[in-house]
């Protein structure tokens, strides 16, 4: 089986850092595609952030300049550097991964999600 385990949630105040992790763990041949998502309350999940395997990135307009997505490909890890945080960023985010097992050919799988707020 195959898992994204997330860490590095929190709350911090406007203009604050935060870094978040996610990791996929299990028996994979590989991961491709890795990205973070987000989801406010009574709004629609977005991409945050997206990082191919070759380490093209593309992000969402309102964080580009603030956020930096970036990835370990040994440790199978993505990674979201996010700086100069606004209270419009308060969300749960979720990982997202495309991965390739022997078993189950290539799927999207999800992370638990962690609660990022910026408050003051």
């Amino acid at each position: 089986q195959v898992q994204l385990v997330e860490s590095g949630g929190g709350s911090v105040q406007p203009g604050g850092s935060l870094r978040l992790s996610c990791a996929a763990v299990g028996i994979i041949r590989s991961v491709n595609d890795m990205g973070w998502y987000r989801q406010a309350p009574q709004k629609q999940r977005e991409l945050v952030a997206r990082i191919s395997r070759g380490g093209q990135t593309n992000y969402l307009g309102s964080v580009q300049g603030r956020f930096t997505i970036s990835r370990d490909n040994a440790r199978s890890t993505v990674y979201l550097q996010m700086s100069s945080l606004k209270p419009e960023d308060t969300a749960v985010y979720y990982c997202n991964a495309q991965i390739t097992t022997i078993v189950s050919g290539t799927q999207d799988y999800w992370g638990q999600g962690t609660q990022v707020t910026v408050s003051s």
